[in-house]
């Protein structure tokens, strides 16, 4: 809860090119959708998605464009660019509507590596994260780093509550007591 990661306030297309200038981690694993890009055309396919950005997976954005999905005319979205495995893609990070831009990456991506922001994890957390682990007594923060976002039942408080893991096709369900992970399984709910 003391730490508090660096943002970039990006305001307009010119601003966020700034995400250029250093590799960002995505903070909350399986909730942006990323899409085909072609460099040639400059075009984003937004009829291919090609994925689900992972927990704390490092991009390294290479440019910031805005692109018109098809029947929004007068909405663009703004999109960086990146490459995984050989390949272009675009996700979405904000939008421009009559020269008017909200930007939202602040919200979607660390720009330090959480490594260092979160040194004093021990070390068998950190492990379990890399290894897209949970295990009991990690808090919300280490899971969602571990298996990306959750969807906390209504009704829950802030320390005991159930919550919900999409966790890549993979979902899981955890209750968590005093803020710590307590039960760990897998979730047949069907959410």
């Amino acid at each position: 809860y003391y730490v508090s990661p660096k943002k970039l306030y990006p305001y307009d297309l010119k601003s966020a090119k700034q995400l250029t200038q250093q590799p960002e981690w995505v903070k909350e694993g399986y909730r942006y959708t990323y899409y085909v890009y072609d460099p040639g055309s400059k075009h984003v396919q937004f009829g291919h998605d090609a994925g689900l950005l992972g927990p704390i997976e490092k991009l390294v954005i290479t440019d910031v464009i805005t692109a018109t999905p098809p029947g929004a005319a007068q909405k663009k979205q703004v999109m960086a660019i990146f490459q995984k495995d050989q390949k272009s893609y675009a996700v979405p990070i904000g939008y421009e509507s009559n020269g008017e831009y909200k930007i939202y990456s602040d919200e979607m991506f660390f720009f330090e590596d959480p490594h260092e922001l979160y040194k004093h994890w021990p070390a068998d957390v950190w492990h379990a994260v890399e290894q897209h682990q949970v295990k009991t007594g990690m808090n919300e923060m280490q899971a969602d780093f571990a298996i990306g976002m959750g969807m906390p039942d209504a009704g829950g408080g802030s320390v005991d509550k159930t919550v919900h893991y999409p966790n890549g096709g993979k979902p899981l369900v955890i209750v968590y007591q005093d803020g710590k992970a307590a039960e760990i399984k897998p979730d047949t709910s069907g959410s």
